[in-house]
């Protein structure tokens, strides 16, 4: 399982990213990350910009609502995910992986 946590603006997801990835996609879980993969280069926040936007698609969300927290530089990264609690993030991504 995740392991997500309470914030003040919304939930903090914990993801474990790839970039340079041969497609962008969410691959699953991998030790409480989810495991997020992009085609864009590390280089410039191209990548978390990229993987920020990947990851308000799949979770039905506006772009603006995804923001980098911390790991700018680390496939360990948080993104704080605004206007959800940490349940409602929990069921948004129990039933993409149904």
């Amino acid at each position: 399982m995740i392991e997500l946590k309470p914030h003040a603006e919304g939930a903090i997801l914990p993801i474990h990213a790839h970039a340079g990835a041969r497609r962008n996609e969410v691959g699953g879980i991998r030790n409480g990350r989810l495991k997020v993969s992009t085609t864009q280069a590390p280089e410039k926040g191209k990548a978390n910009a990229a993987l920020a936007k990947l990851l308000a698609g799949w979770l039905g969300l506006r772009r603006s609502q995804v923001a980098l927290l911390s790991g700018e530089t680390s496939p360990r990264k948080e993104f704080l995910i605004l206007g959800l609690d940490c349940g409602e993030l929990a069921q948004r991504i129990k039933a993409e992986f149904e």
